[in-house]
């Protein structure tokens, strides 16, 4: 299997464990327990570890900023999930002034040369290390192995090591709302989404996508064409060509490139982005998207780093704990749509509204989860079927 396939592959249950299931509760406990991981921004304990007091006393005594370091898998202004991670690296910058010190690595291949890249940074005196892409995972791993007294955090990781927290975040409820948006929209009833891998998380996103469409008009249906890449503006715009041609009178992306906009806007069709804000660039076509916020969890963790209190954890964010959300509305959003979906995102936010409650159903009309009861948490992060009004292929074919 292509590395890239795993890019954001969704973190272990077991390593996650109670964490997540308090960032994704469906009930006002659970959402407690998400702001609560919040403020502790995946930080279980504030004892020391060996490794973050090594670097921060050693920071201390040299009376100079913490150092910390980015590796991207894509370029920093491909208008998606790059853009978005660097966006919470100049946040930190921001926030921190003179107190830190960034630097980034973008275009990094998911493979041998990631640990190259970790070396050199390593060398540099880089005291925490951000990997924002699941394929650098063996790299981290060895890396975390190899040098203990730095910190590491890796973006849709698998498991935490003794220097190596995991991050990520519950894009599936701001899927939702962006897919109501698209539902509204939609006079053909056809919203054509260009997916980029078929993984649990792009099958989890889409499905929530499809739902969010259907919960506003159930006629809807959401066609998908696989790319097979996270960045390939030339094959992104020729999906979207595809679907638009087929029928789509909106457009969704679930990669990192606006290319699917470009092909919305030369149509005169409405579009949801991911990953980032294109709401200017696109003002004609745009309705919204799911974003994150990386920015806090990256000035929590540095500065956790700086005061020597930093510790490595699984988290997992939520619309609740502001880590992810949608962007602004578009022009093409009508104040109606506009009025259900801040509706529904605040019952999404205090628990009274499970995006995957039942009853739910597969494209082949079987029950998958029965009316009421939800969809658990373990399945949802292993989801390799479609929900019914979704034309395509989860194995990818």
């Amino acid at each position: 299997m292509r590395k890239s396939f795993t890019r954001r592959a969704p973190l272990a249950l077991l390593a996650v464990g109670a964490l997540l299931l308090a960032a994704c509760g469906d009930d006002d406990d659970d959402n407690a327990a998400a702001s609560a991981t919040a403020e502790d921004s995946g930080a279980a304990t504030t004892v020391p570890t060996a490794a973050t007091a090594s670097a921060a006393e050693s920071s201390t005594a040299a009376g100079g900023p913490v150092k910390a370091a980015w590796i991207y898998v894509g370029p920093i202004n491909d208008g998606g999930w790059t853009t978005a991670h660097d966006n919470g690296r100049k946040f930190v910058e921001a926030q921190m002034g003179d107190g830190v010190q960034t630097t980034y690595k973008e275009n990094v291949p998911e493979g041998p040369e990631v640990a190259q890249v970790i070396d050199d940074l390593v060398a540099d005196g880089n005291q925490i290390i951000f990997a924002t892409s699941f394929g650098f995972g063996d790299a981290m791993k060895a890396a975390a192995a190899k040098y203990p007294d730095v910190a590491f955090e890796w973006a849709t990781g698998d498991a935490p090591t003794d220097n190596m927290g995991i991050y990520y975040g519950a894009g599936e409820q701001a899927n939702y709302l962006a897919g109501m948006s698209a539902g509204a929209a939609t006079e053909s009833n056809v919203i054509g989404f260009v997916a980029p891998f078929p993984i649990p998380e792009v099958i989890r996103h889409i499905n929530a996508y499809t739902l969010g469409a259907q919960s506003v008009n159930p006629d809807a249906t959401v066609k998908v064409v696989w790319v097979n890449s996270w960045f390939d503006p030339t094959n992104e715009r020729q999906a979207a060509d595809s679907l638009i041609t087929a029928g789509a009178d909106v457009i969704a992306s679930g990669g990192d490139s606006p290319a699917p906009g470009e092909a919305a806007k030369a149509a005169g069709v409405a579009w949801t982005g991911y990953d980032s804000d294109q709401s200017t660039n696109f003002p004609d076509e745009w309705l919204t998207a799911a974003v994150y916020n990386w920015g806090p969890y990256y000035l929590k963790q540095i500065q956790a780093v700086a005061s020597g209190t930093w510790a490595p954890d699984a988290y997992y964010g939520s619309i609740a704990d502001g880590f992810t959300d949608i962007a602004p509305f578009g022009t093409r959003v009508t104040q109606a749509t506009q009025d259900a979906i801040t509706a529904k995102r605040q019952a999404i936010v205090d628990g009274s509204a499970d995006i995957f409650a039942g009853p739910i159903t597969d494209q082949a009309g079987a029950v998958k989860v029965a009316e009421g009861s939800s969809m658990p948490f373990g399945d949802q992060m292993t989801v390799n079927w479609f929900v019914a009004g979704v034309d395509g292929d989860p194995t990818g074919g």
